[in-house]
């Protein structure tokens, strides 16, 4: 009962947390950068494009643009993380509409654009740090790389580049530029906030549920793991296992560990650098009728 009691309050601690970030997200957008003409990465950016074009307004292009990259999301990352996204996306359109009629905090553009970002990066990085995003180009991103070499990082950026080219075309090349600079602002800051330099980390499991685990997290992240013979000084035979994956991945990773073991031992490691495909799950392990579905490198 006091297990039941203590994971209801952490679910509803994270979901708090998902609705002030994202508000905090929207705030940054409405008082700081919409206001200057510096666009935001992502479906957020497209939508911004398009509302300043077709006097559409953002909230509602955020989430009809979004429910495909959601669909996705939830496809490869399950039905927790589309819940928690719906969350988040519907705060912060809902916050977009509310926060539209507020005057901007400065007409410096290059405060606007510091400080924007650095709001926004707050606000989104705790979102994915609760394992949650208000914008699907991450998840999409993640799909395209497990069937590329190309890392989630570098295909936001081509993505985001793509959107900045068409805002340099619609707001000039300096406004494009700012966009450009939030960018980098926002993205540091949310690397910071959800305890990540890098889009890849490996994590060190050390459990006596080796097998149910490795299986759970092939169904549900669809990440395959190596198993290592472990021996505990005090608490004897022990299964080691290691998984690369990417820091969205993370949250539904502790939330598997914590379901199936609650005594396992969980290590989460920076990767500066992958050689290989470990980190690509691909569909011809999901043909495979093992009983274990694990890969061993």
């Amino acid at each position: 009962m006091a297990k039941i009691k203590n994971n209801r309050a952490k679910t509803i601690l994270s979901y708090v947390v998902i609705v002030l970030a994202a508000t905090l997200a929207a705030y940054s957008l409405d008082t700081f950068l919409i206001p200057n003409n510096i666009l935001d990465g992502g479906v957020t950016g497209i939508s911004i494009i398009v509302s300043k074009v077709f006097s559409i307004p953002i909230s509602l292009l955020v989430i009809l643009i979004n429910i495909p990259f959601v669909y996705i999301g939830y496809r490869n990352l399950g039905r927790g993380f589309l819940i928690r996204t719906i969350i988040s996306m519907l705060t912060f359109s809902f916050a977009l509409n509310f926060f539209e009629s507020f005057h901007e905090v400065t007409d410096e553009i290059l405060l606007a654009t510091i400080f924007g970002g650095i709001l926004l990066g707050i606000g989104v990085g705790l979102v994915i740090r609760m394992g949650a995003c208000v914008d699907g180009t991450e998840s999409v991103a993640l799909v395209i790389s497990k069937k590329t070499s190309l890392s989630v990082g570098q295909i936001v950026m081509i993505f985001n580049f793509l959107i900045y080219g068409c805002a340099a075309l619609i707001f000039g090349i300096d406004r494009a530029l700012y966009s450009i600079l939030t960018y980098f602002i926002t993205f540091k800051v949310i690397d910071l906030v959800s305890e990540g330099l890098e889009q890849a980390k490996a994590a060190l499991i050390v459990t006596e549920k080796g097998t149910d685990m490795a299986n759970e997290i092939y169904k549900r992240l669809g990440r395959t793991v190596t198993r290592i013979n472990g021996r505990g000084l005090l608490s004897g035979e022990k299964e080691v296992m290691y998984c690369v994956l990417t820091r969205i991945e993370v949250f539904e990773l502790k939330k598997i560990a914590n379901e199936m073991d609650e005594s396992a031992f969980i290590s989460i490691l920076e990767v500066s650098d992958i050689i290989g495909n470990h980190i690509k799950s691909t569909k011809k392990y999901k043909t495979k009728k093992s009983t274990t579905r694990i890969k061993e490198v």
